[in-house]
C-alpha cells in the first residue's frame, strides 16, 4: 500500500471512532501491538531527540520492497507508542521519494491528532517525523 493508501486507512479508522477518548484508546492499543525492539536497539543512535518521552526508531532497507525503507520503533509512553505505531504504519515499506513527498504534518492536523496533543507531544511528533525524513534523505543520497 502507498503512503496515501495507509493514510486513507488511518483516516477511516479515526472517522469511525468518533470521540477523542475512543481515539486515544485506539492509539494506545496500536502502540501496545508494536513488536518490541531488542535491548541492544534501545541505544543513543536510534533515540529520537526532541521528545519528552523516550522514543527509538530503527530504519533498515525493506526486504519486501526493493528501494524502500522498513521502520521499527518503540517508546516508554503509551500515547507516544501509539504515535510511533501510526508513523510506522504510514512509512514502513515506502520508498524515500514517497516518504519525502507525503505531508505528514498536514495529515496529522487533518485527522485531528496534532490539535489533541499536548505541546510536548506535538514537539515529539515533529521530531519523529523529522527523523523519518532524515532517514529517507540518507537512503536517497
Amino acid at each position: 500500500m502507498s503512503v496515501a493508501d495507509q493514510a486513507a486507512a488511518i483516516r477511516e479508522d479515526f472517522a469511525f471512532l468518533g470521540d477523542w477518548e475512543t481515539r486515544f484508546t485506539h492509539l494506545i492499543e496500536m502502540g501496545r501491538a508494536l513488536p518490541p525492539l531488542a535491548p541492544a536497539e534501545l541505544n543513543d543512535a536510534n533515540k529520537v531527540r526532541g521528545c519528552s518521552s523516550q522514543v527509538w526508531l530503527v530504519a533498515s532497507p525493506s526486504r519486501a520492497t526493493p528501494g524502500a525503507l522498513a521502520f521499527r520503533g518503540a517508546s516508554d509512553a503509551l500515547i507516544v507508542s501509539g504515535l510511533v505505531a501510526m508513523i510506522l504504519k504510514l512509512f514502513s515499506g515506502q520508498t524515500p521519494h514517497d516518504i519525502m513527498a507525503f505531508d505528514a504534518e498536514a495529515f496529522f492536523r487533518e485527522i485531528g491528532i496534532a490539535d489533541a496533543l499536548t505541546p510536548q507531544r506535538s514537539n515529539g511528533l515533529r521530531s519523529m517525523l523529522g527523523r523519518i525524513r532524515t532517514e529517507a534523505q540518507a537512503a536517497n543520497a
